[in-house]
């Protein structure tokens, strides 16, 4: 009988067979970094998941440091970002969203108390821009600018910086020494801003003044008029113009009885304003119903707690010396308001138009390759006109008017004027996709209500210009940034290392996150499973 031999298999090394368990897996998990869905929302650009982790460990100061990379105003952020970003959190979906907007807040008014300063930059490039008026958006180009080294010049028409954040919301939403504070920190950055000083001719100011680049910012402080039939007494203003004169030495008289036409923002801060200056009625009158009011809801209803009212489908016919001629409206099958024929009167000493503004656009006359369309500047994907090194945002450019976006379009301008100085690209990084909240596990997370800030009684608020909504103290800012999940990226909770059956993750210490040994990983996908915030993911193995 023939004895065979032994059946033996040697191993290479190198080969699938040697690599233990992995060689089952038909998918491995990875480590990803996904997009939290507050900072897609964020018209700045803010990184408000980094700001968030450094403040909920108490690191104040860094975590300010992390949000003025992209926001130079965030005391003055605090208070009147509409925080679309809290609409977007995943925490939504379990409780409340995180006061992003509160904790922000905290932050920027920390930063004053503190004196915090911005870091001056490494080196000047010797370029030299101008920026054309002092709002949002030009003060947030001018201080990106500034930290990328140019030397930068502001001329403002008015004798005041902050634009629309100074002369269209009203102290009671935004001291004016908060406002200053934050402006002070951008000129000790070098920046110049000269007042009263009016730009008519941009292309002679340019080469004038020698400068290689040009970012205009110029607000939307016209106010737009609508036909209304008049009698010579009859006392018609518009709300730029009354927001405006709150700024100086005299406060406007618009009498006991204030009407206010418009459905925006703008028309409840007027309305506010009277009842703070005494008025006893304060009325909207608007064409539509509520749902069509593009005024935010929460505006609406503060204006409602301070007595004042709104009367829905209604237009204005006729002013006289102390009424008005109201006309009832009705919305058709598409939503559009219609006459209905039917009348009411109004007694009223004044009657405030809030119907909206426009940019005085007289300053880029005759400039050419420049295309104005409705009213605005049209730029290219890098916010520059048809004329080269010509930049615009803000207001002039076609985009929502809120000072959110005003400020990203300052960044985001500043960032392709400084590559377009330089002779170069500014190329964004590739955004990755969104963390939405399928991609969580929130078992891990228990309720924890929002924080609620404090308001002004209510006898102050229709009494003075005092701020109506307080700030956070530092307990609670820390409580409110300790909610946030954390959407999309690890933050070191060790779930992964803990539920591993298999050892095969690599734990590299504070800071450094992990890895996966994939010689000893076979594919079960426990760790994406319990992953708090959907910091990995499965994905297929090539054969």
């Amino acid at each position: 009988m023939t004895m065979q031999k032994p059946f033996a298999i040697t191993l290479d090394v190198g080969s699938s067979l040697a690599n233990h368990t992995g060689s089952w897996r038909n998918a491995r998990p990875v480590y990803v970094s996904r997009m939290p869905p507050c900072n897609h929302q964020c018209p700045a650009g803010e990184n408000i998941q980094a700001w968030l982790f450094q403040a909920e460990g108490g690191h104040y100061e860094q975590a300010w440091r992390v949000l003025v990379e992209d926001n130079p105003f965030p005391a003055v952020m605090g208070r009147v970002c509409y925080h679309s970003c809290e609409s977007a959190c995943n925490r939504g979906n379990i409780d409340a969203a995180v006061g992003i907007n509160s904790v922000e807040r905290f932050l920027g008014d920390q930063a004053i108390d503190k004196h915090w300063r911005f870091a001056p930059p490494a080196s000047k490039t010797g370029k030299k821009v101008l920026v054309v008026g002092a709002g949002p958006s030009g003060l947030s180009a001018a201080y990106q600018l500034a930290r990328l080294g140019h030397e930068v010049t502001v001329h403002e028409a008015g004798p005041l910086p902050g634009g629309m954040m100074r002369f269209g919301i009203p102290k009671y939403r935004l001291p004016r020494a908060v406002l200053d504070a934050e402006v002070r920190r951008i000129t000790d950055l070098g920046v110049q801003i000269h007042y009263n000083s009016h730009v008519s001719d941009v292309m002679e100011s340019k080469l004038q003044g020698g400068f290689d680049a040009v970012f205009l910012a110029v607000g939307a402080h016209i106010a737009r008029r609508a036909y209304i039939p008049a009698a010579d007494s009859a006392k018609v203003l518009d709300a730029v113009s009354v927001l405006r004169s709150m700024e100086g030495s005299e406060q406007p008289m618009l009498g006991r009885r204030v009407v206010v036409v418009g459905g925006g923002n703008t028309a409840l801060d007027v309305a506010r304003t009277a009842k703070r200056l005494g008025a006893t009625e304060a009325i909207i009158v608007y064409r539509r119903n509520r749902e069509k009011m593009p005024a935010h809801d929460f505006e609406v209803e503060e204006a409602l707690q301070e007595g004042v009212m709104i009367k829905w489908l209604s237009t204005i016919k006729q002013a006289g010396a102390t009424s008005l001629t109201v006309e009832k409206m009705e919305l058709d099958d598409k939503g559009f308001p219609q006459p209905t024929g039917e009348f009411e009167t109004l007694e009223a000493d004044s009657l405030v138009l809030a119907l909206g503004q426009d940019v005085d656009l007289s300053l880029i006359d005759g400039v050419p390759d420049l295309v104005v369309q409705d009213g605005v500047v049209q730029v290219d994907a890098h916010m520059m006109t048809g004329h080269a090194g010509l930049f615009a945002g803000g207001d002039m450019v076609p985009a929502d008017r809120n000072v959110t976006v005003a400020i990203g379009h300052g960044k985001k301008a500043a960032r392709h004027i400084d590559a377009w100085l330089r002779a170069t690209q500014y190329v964004p990084a590739q955004k990755h996709e969104i963390a939405t909240f399928d991609k969580l596990n929130p078992w891990y997370y228990s309720d924890a209500p929002k924080t609620l800030q404090p308001v002004l009684d209510m006898a102050r608020r229709t009494s003075s210009f005092d701020e109506v909504q307080g700030g956070l103290d530092e307990s609670n800012a820390l409580f409110e940034a300790r909610r946030c999940l954390s959407c999309g990226n690890c933050f070191e909770c060790d779930n992964c290392y803990g539920v591993c059956p298999d050892n095969a993750v690599i734990k590299h210490g504070p800071g450094r996150g992990f890895d996966f040994n994939y010689d000893y990983c076979k594919g079960c996908g426990v760790c994406v499973a319990e992953c708090p915030s959907g910091a990995i993911r499965m994905e297929a193995e090539s054969i």
